[in-house]
């Protein structure tokens, strides 16, 4: 158990450390109105997820490393590469409607969330 925590607490950091400089990096690149630096962390790290997720099954790769690579770095990287992989799980099950409803409540009450939590301590 402590190992995996090891695993998880290595490739978070990595993957967090990464995620902060790449995203500073294409921001300060590409000055938009909108965040396009964690648009492309998100992206990339969807990305990402999905081909380390593929090449782990393919080469039939231990559970160490899927919780070094995933759920570390790819959690540190971006939380949305956790979601985005819950949903291609949907879609692989042939689960559509659930993947979709899936999809649209995250994003809907993630936003209302932080929207709420905002307006909570702003008081």
């Amino acid at each position: 158990m402590a190992y995996s925590w090891l695993l998880i607490g290595v490739g978070g950091f990595a993957g967090s450390v990464g995620r902060y400089f790449l995203q500073q990096a294409v921001q300060a690149r590409l000055p938009l109105a909108w965040p396009v630096g964690t648009a492309s962390v998100n992206v990339l790290g969807c990305l990402l997820a999905g081909l380390l997720l593929g090449l782990l099954e393919r080469h039939g790769l231990g559970a160490g490393w899927r919780l070094l690579l995933i759920t570390g770095f790819c959690g540190g990287f971006t939380t949305f590469s956790a979601f985005a992989l819950e949903n291609v799980a949907l879609l692989r099950g042939g689960q559509l409607a659930l993947a979709t409803a899936y999809a649209a409540g995250s994003v809907a009450l993630g936003v209302a969330a932080a929207g709420a939590g905002y307006w909570l301590a702003r008081g």
